[in-house]
């Protein structure tokens, strides 16, 4: 499925105040693969996540999001085949009720009425969230909220979802919440994290960046077990290989 690629070629992004936050970040994803973003603070993670949904444009470089190229003429179309989750759910749900947030997306695509009910109901359930529906948003919990703001974008039924730190400021349940709903989606999924242990239970592909350069890509697990590479880039072993690593010694 073609429409489902993500292929960045030689991608540079310098922000207004000369800041050079990406310097020739080259990777392709494919169909249904769920993909982990890594790295120090100031890595790049943000920035590529940014260029990848078309709110920012490479200085450098081509991403194509299907058979489509990103440009100005194009970022419209692009963008209703990416769905992007925010790291704060408080920047994507706004509306007075659960429905109406959801619903926004579909209803700005032009769709029919019946179809736009149809669709955000659907994605209620799908994260479990239908009984929130005549809710409003402010009065939910943080675990809750993700899952909307979650339900808000596959609403839209995009190709491929890409999401910011989404198991920030979750406590342990919801989090593990997360997770399993992460796990039923179908979608190719990006997730940039600094929660590794979510990134190798969701991702088996893994890119590291460093200083706004691919440090690393390969499979997450055995990225994750080379202590010398995540030290070079300003990381730790996931807790659960570290714990691995205690079991085995006793």
């Amino acid at each position: 499925m073609s429409h489902h690629i993500i292929d960045l070629q030689d991608v540079h992004y310098r922000y207004p105040d000369g800041t050079q936050a990406l310097s020739g970040i080259s990777f392709r994803i494919v169909h249904g693969e769920a993909v982990g973003i890594v790295g120090a603070n100031g890595a790049g993670k943000s920035t590529l996540l940014l260029q990848i949904g078309g709110t920012l444009l490479p200085t450098a470089g081509s991403i194509r999001i299907g058979e489509i190229v990103l440009s100005k003429k194009t970022v419209k179309e692009i963008r209703k085949k990416i769905g992007f989750v925010f790291q704060d759910p408080d920047d994507q749900i706004f509306m007075p009720t659960v429905f109406e947030d959801v619903a926004f997306g579909p209803l700005h695509l032009g769709w029919t009425l019946d179809n736009v009910e149809q669709s955000a109901l659907k994605a209620l359930e799908k994260v479990n969230c239908k009984h929130l529906k005549d809710r409003p948003p402010h009065k939910l919990s943080m675990g809750q909220k993700r899952a909307v703001s979650i339900a808000s974008v596959i609403a839209m039924d995009p190709d491929i979802l890409v999401m910011d730190e989404p198991s920030s400021n979750l406590d342990p349940r919801s989090r593990r919440q997360l997770i399993q709903l992460l796990n039923t989606f179908d979608h190719s999924k990006i997730i940039a994290s600094h929660d590794l242990d979510m990134v190798l239970e969701l991702c088996e592909r893994t890119i590291i960046l460093g200083e706004g350069r691919v440090a690393a890509d390969g499979r997450t697990r055995e990225l994750f077990s080379d202590e010398k590479l995540l030290a070079e880039n300003g990381l730790e072993k996931p807790l659960s290989l570290q714990y691995q690593r205690l079991r085995v010694a006793k």
